[in-house]
């Protein structure tokens, strides 16, 4: 597998290692998206312990408005927050 596939696979399994706990597997709730934001981007995002930035975070993600985050509003957050690492450590 070449490493963007190997990214991709990477990206798929932190998805579903964290739906499906409250509901429908497809989905993140806000309680899933909390648990995947502090284990998986922890070290970027900080602490997601305030509960007014993560119902921002949220309803940013939550295109549709159906009160989950699907797998693409997810890949989403991932692909804006790879831009800005890319665009910090390219200006260093």
């Amino acid at each position: 597998m070449s490493n963007v596939q190997k990214g991709m696979a990477l990206l798929i399994a932190a998805f579903h290692k964290y739906s499906g706990k409250e509901g429908d597997k497809l989905t993140l709730s806000k309680g899933e998206l909390k648990d995947l934001l502090t284990a998986e981007l922890g070290d970027i995002l900080g602490k997601t312990e305030d509960k007014t930035a993560l119902d921002k975070i949220f309803k940013d993600l939550d295109a549709n408005a159906d009160g989950v985050v699907d797998f693409q509003e997810y890949v989403t957050l991932v692909a804006c927050i790879t831009m800005i690492c890319n665009e910090f450590f390219t200006k260093k």
